[in-house]
């Protein structure tokens, strides 16, 4: 998808969608029901975007505690940012793919096709024109001192 049309999408299409469904749900079940709605969306997908970034933050301390890179943790907390702004929007349509991003499940999916099309990206073979790179490195100690390659053995 190209960035003109996802813009054209976020800034346009979707508005315009929303709009449409307030009108047709604030028919059916009147204004102030509609307004009541969304208002109400608003508080309890930032009450669970609040629990769920502080869980997240304590998995992203414990991955570094372990000296482990936090990155499906980080990840996690991104779709929370983007979940909690989704759902501060007014509308359905924002509202429903903010409680989406709240659910782990969609997160750990929506993750690893993300990985698998980054993957697919940065996978470009040397006989089809790629570049190959070539990296030697070395542990560091502790102290940020490269490892003696004899010590230990």
């Amino acid at each position: 998808m190209s960035v003109p049309l996802l813009f054209v999408l976020l800034f346009v299409l979707v508005p315009l969608g929303e709009l449409a469904l307030l009108i047709e749900v604030g028919a059916r079940i009147g204004a102030l029901s509609t307004l009541a709605l969304c208002l109400a969306t608003a508080v309890l997908g930032g009450l669970l975007v609040r629990s769920q970034g502080r869980a997240v933050l304590d998995a992203i301390r414990r991955a570094l505690d372990a000296g482990r890179m936090p990155v499906p943790e980080a990840f996690h907390g991104a779709c929370l940012l983007v979940a909690g702004a989704l759902l501060l929007t007014p509308g359905f349509l924002t509202d429903l793919l903010g409680f989406a991003l709240l659910v782990p499940a969609v997160r750990v999916r929506l993750h690893r096709l993300l990985l698998r099309r980054l993957e697919a990206r940065l996978a470009t073979p040397a006989a089809e024109g790629g570049r190959v790179i070539e990296v030697r490195f070395e542990p560091l100690e502790g102290d940020g001192r490269p490892r003696d390659p004899g010590e230990g053995r």
